[in-house]
């Protein structure tokens, strides 16, 4: 798989821009509802890496509501599809991210309080 793909994905506009300043700001299914949209449109690979970060805004959602296998489940899920891409992909860093869902895989098995810093998407 290429480090980027042919057409960048725009996260300065549109769904994706929204979805990600709703992430950033903790409004994690807001996020999901907008990055849905531009799934909704993408062809492969685009849409399966799309579809890794929506199921990250989920998985936050889930655990913000209490629902930690929930959120387990959606993270190793994640994390699957986002271990076939480089670390750089559709512009964002993808090695802290998939450091990061490692720890809250941890985490939650674990049982761990306070929780690690949410996912970077960057």
């Amino acid at each position: 798989m290429n480090s980027e793909t042919a057409m960048p994905l725009d996260w300065n506009h549109g769904a994706l821009a929204d979805g990600l300043r709703c992430y950033q700001d903790g409004e994690f299914f807001l996020a999901h509802e907008h990055w849905e949209c531009a799934w909704l449109r993408a062809a492969e690979p685009d849409k399966t890496f799309l579809q890794s970060l929506i199921q990250i805004a989920a998985a936050m959602h889930h655990f913000e509501r209490g629902n930690r296998t929930g959120a387990a489940s959606l993270l190793a899920r994640s994390l699957r599809r986002l271990e076939a891409f480089p670390s750089r992909y559709g512009g964002v860093e993808l090695d802290p991210l998939r450091r990061s869902l490692r720890a809250w895989l941890l985490a939650l098995d674990a049982q761990q309080s306070p929780h690690p810093p949410f996912p970077p998407i960057r």
